[in-house]
This record gives C-alpha cells, structure tokens and sequence, in this order.
C-alpha cells in the first residue's frame, strides 16, 4: 500500500509596502504547491486571500491591533492549516509566527532586499527563532550566524 503524499500548504505573510512587493514574488511557489498570501489592509488594493490590521511599533493602539491580528491568525490557521510560514517581516508577520512555533510547523524568514549592509531589528530578532533565515545579499550572510544567501526576489 503506497502513501499518498501530502502538498505543503504555504502561508505567506508581510507587511505591506517593500516587503509585500517581496513576498508577491513567491507566488510561483503558491502555485507550485499550495497556499496563501496575508498582508495588511491599507488604502491600496492587495491581492492577498486575507487582510489583517495595519501597525507598527510607534502606533499608540498596536497592543490592542495585534490582539485582534492574533485572533484572525488563529482563525486563519484553523481554516487553512498551513504547514510552512514565509514571510519578509514585519509586525504581521509575528501571530503567524507564534502559531507556527506552537503548531510545530516551519518558519522562513526573508530578510528585507532594503538593508544590503546592515541588519534589521526584525532579522536579529527573528534568526535565531527560524527554521530557515535567507537573506537577499551577500554582504548581508556576516551579520547573522545562520544567514543563507539566497538571492533577491527581485
């Protein structure tokens, strides 16, 4: 008897602006396989299966906006059950990013194409809490113990 096998299921998560136009880049791996764009909802048109709440460090309300991001992250898991979770950062990014720790499932982090030459709060945050840690320049693999070069996106 032979076991059927299973497609991974991919959610891939940012921000949006630079580290959307990024993301969208992947698609072809969405086709590939299976799975699912997130992104948050701003005034321009995302086409992501879902849109989350815009925030960031300097908002007064990001406690309460990733509270209620969290919640629509465990509805989205529950509906969707991915087995990876790509993303290029940032706040959006960190409900998918508990959830994948909690469920065991894997967590790529595409460090930004904007910092050739330094390395960003976000990626020394999140290097050593991911399965896989790519940046997108050569002269970025120093500043990061388990960097792998992977090329830009663009």
């Amino acid at each position: 008897m032979t076991k059927k096998r299973k497609i991974p299921k991919l959610c891939l998560v940012s921000s949006s602006g630079g580290h959307w136009e990024q993301l969208q880049k992947l698609q072809p791996l969405i086709d590939k396989y299976d799975g699912f764009l997130v992104t948050e909802k701003t005034q321009f048109e995302a086409k992501a299966k879902y849109l989350m709440i815009q925030t960031d460090l300097k908002d007064k309300l990001m406690i309460f906006k990733m509270m209620v991001n969290f919640v629509r992250a465990v509805k989205i898991w529950i509906k969707e059950k991915p087995d990876f979770v790509i993303t290029t950062g940032t706040m959006v990014a960190y409900p998918f990013y508990l959830l994948a720790r909690l469920s065991k499932k894997k967590f790529v982090f595409i460090e930004t194409f904007g910092r050739a030459n330094m390395p960003t709060v976000a990626g020394k945050m999140m290097e050593k809490h991911s399965d896989l840690f790519i940046v997108q320049w050569e002269t970025q693999v120093k500043h990061y113990k388990k960097a792998i070069y992977g090329g830009c996106l663009y």
